[in-house]
């Protein structure tokens, strides 16, 4: 096992992170500004008010992406596990 293997399996596993937490973070973010938007335009300025639409908004985003991140998260662990063979040598 080389320092490029290694390297190239932290890359890897770092960018599956990325790709598998960006869709709930992205609709967070869509909808901490579309509601920070809206409170700076009526000024209404409740702290709380921001939360519970993105609970709800990244639950949604969750249960829709799920299939998929269950897909490449499958992908990648039994990826891993084919090739433990190569770790050990």
């Amino acid at each position: 096992m080389t320092i490029d293997f290694v390297t190239g399996v932290m890359a890897e596993t770092i960018r599956i992170t990325l790709l598998i937490s960006a869709p709930v973070l992205i609709v967070g973010l869509a909808v901490g500004v579309f509601v920070s938007l809206i409170q700076a335009v009526t000024q209404v300025q409740e702290i709380t008010l921001v939360f519970v639409p993105k609970i709800v908004a990244c639950l949604i985003a969750l249960v829709a992406a799920l299939p998929w991140m269950m897909n490449v998260l499958m992908s990648f662990t039994i990826n891993i596990f084919n090739n433990i063979p190569n770790y050990v040598r």
